[in-house]
């Protein structure tokens, strides 16, 4: 079976981005909420955010709420934030794999790629 995961770090300070919330969303259509998480101490999730019969091919998207956490870091930041949430729209194909969305942040930019 396959399953989704995701880790976030904070290229700015060095270290995993704990207490980090993410939405997962489901884009087939109308978009509909499936979840929410908090990121732990080593910046991931503490299971797969799908896995089992919820793991389907289809359309979803992330979305990191980076500006709360940015706030929380105690840096020296612009009012508005430049960045606040950072969504990741991606497609799943193989209902059998493994797909990790990594997210790495600063407060001026971010990355990601399909890791594993």
């Amino acid at each position: 079976m396959g399953r989704l995961t995701t880790h976030v770090l904070d290229t700015a300070l060095g270290r995993p981005a704990e207490g980090l919330e993410i939405e997962l969303w489901r884009c087939d259509g109308e978009p509909e909420h499936l979840s929410t998480h908090t990121t732990n101490s080593d910046g991931r999730v503490d299971g797969p955010l799908l896995d089992g019969e919820s793991f389907a091919c289809g359309t979803y998207e992330l979305r990191f709420m980076a500006g709360d956490y940015l706030r929380r870091t105690g840096s020296d930041l612009p009012d508005p934030l430049f960045l606040d949430i950072i969504p990741i729209r991606f497609g799943i194909a193989d209902q059998n794999g493994h797909y990790h969305v990594p997210l790495l942040i600063s407060p001026f930019g971010y990355s990601t790629y399909r890791g594993s």
